[in-house]
């Protein structure tokens, strides 16, 4: 009956909203730079803003029946979604919204940011320019590196820790772990001070120059990609295939706490 192509219009809604999280990951893997974070808000703000009229019945399909009166749990539904629309709407000019931060494009893709503009932290030092830091990027100011043999390098300069993050764009739980942990003041001030930070992407497809190609131990196959080659330094030296994955190494590549 009418009900259940009102569940089925309301499910088409959300695999919209969906579609576009799943999208962004390819986005980002591939650096095709089609969908950044405040485009990928302003689409959520308008897919749920249309799905709360169509559950008040402002918005009529053609398969609907007539909607004359709107029941108590429709009109509950309608109210939570505006809420969720009121509550993105502040990301468009840089609030974070931790709550959605593993489904939406990272922060550094909005246009305009206005909490990095108003932020006024010092950042910290490092050794030279990161490889691979002009499309990837670490969260929060924090300046680092994307390649482990420059940061270990540098470590070693600095003599430091190296602070490991595999990490992934697609990695949602990885996100979460940024907004949430990585914000608190005491942890970035850790993160700034005591280590030397390298985020290794396991996912990424930028194809690197056949003279760092490598075969790998474990599997045989030829590593052509940065996330092909850090996703094998993770599972030959650490045995591990798990995202985010965190490991404190010293200057002389021992672990120095249990990842």
């Amino acid at each position: 009956g009418g009900w259940l192509n009102a569940v089925k219009v309301t499910l088409g809604f959300l695999e919209l909203a969906l579609a576009l999280k799943f999208f962004s990951i390819a986005d980002q893997a591939y650096h095709w730079g089609l969908l950044d974070r405040d485009i990928n808000i302003a689409l959520w703000v308008v897919i749920f803003s249309l799905l709360g009229f169509y559950l008040l019945g402002k918005i009529r399909l053609p398969h609907d029946s007539v909607l004359e009166k709107i029941p108590v749990p429709r009109l509950l539904l309608a109210i939570t979604v505006f809420t969720f629309v009121i509550y993105l709407i502040p990301g468009l000019w840089g609030a974070p919204l931790k709550a959605l931060a593993g489904y939406l494009p990272p922060q550094y893709t909005n246009d305009f940011d206005l909490v990095t503009l108003t932020r006024n932290t010092r950042a910290n030092e490092i050794c030279e320019q990161p490889k691979y830091a002009d499309f990837l990027h670490l969260p929060h100011g924090l300046q680092g590196y994307f390649d482990y043999e420059q940061a270990l390098k540098c470590a070693r300069e600095q003599n430091k820790p190296l602070f490991i993050d595999f990490t992934g764009h697609g990695c949602t739980n990885c996100r979460e772990m940024e907004a949430v942990v990585w914000s608190d003041p005491a942890v970035l001030e850790r993160l700034k001070n005591d280590f030397v930070v390298v985020a290794l992407y396991v996912d990424d497809k930028t194809k690197l120059p056949e003279s760092e190609w490598f075969t790998s131990k474990y599997d045989g196959k030829v590593k052509k990609t940065i996330g092909k080659q850090n996703a094998d330094l993770q599972i030959t030296n650490l045995d591990n295939n798990a995202q985010p994955f965190y490991v404190l190494l010293g200057t002389d590549e021992r672990v120095l706490a249990w990842p």
